[in-house]
């Protein structure tokens, strides 16, 4: 039982890396960005929260549900949640690719909803649950668009 855990907090790590290996650089940095952002020490704190509260949802929802009918759709929303998140700090630091990143970022809201939605119909708690990561991404879509909007002329967008 606790290996099966371990699996889905092994898959949220792997996901949580690609923000280890794209990190904000000087490019960052030069961005216009909104006074409402949140200091730059919340993120890593808030996003180890919150892959966490996402493994052990989706641990729930496996042990409950398994593979079979609604198991198998929870569990591919699922990892299509974890692939659209570990594919947005590429994608806007790696990438430079603000629009794209924006657009991944609204991608990944909507894969959290839908995985709330189909999670609760299993285990109300397990939805209940993920709210706040819906919350943070809403924030973070919201930050990002607004990032991509005041910097139109980024070099690397254009190329």
């Amino acid at each position: 039982m606790i290996w099966s855990l371990l699996v889905f907090a092994g898959l949220n790590f792997a996901a949580a890396l690609s923000g280890a290996i794209f990190k904000p650089d000087d490019w960052f940095r030069r961005l216009n960005k909104p006074s409402w952002q949140p200091p730059d020490w919340a993120f890593p704190i808030v996003w180890m929260v919150l892959y966490g509260i996402n493994a052990f949802s989706g641990w729930v929802v496996w042990k409950l549900a398994g593979l079979d009918g609604i198991g198998l759709l929870a569990m591919a929303i699922y990892g299509a949640a974890l692939v659209l998140n570990a594919s947005w700090s590429a994608v806007f630091f790696g990438l430079k690719r603000l629009g794209a990143a924006s657009a991944n970022s609204a991608l990944l809201w909507l894969s959290i909803a839908a995985q709330i939605a189909v999670f609760y119909q299993i285990d109300a708690l397990a939805g209940l649950i993920l709210l706040p990561y819906l919350l943070w991404v809403t924030v973070a879509t919201v930050l990002s668009t607004t990032v991509w909007r005041h910097n139109p002329a980024s070099p690397m967008e254009a190329a």
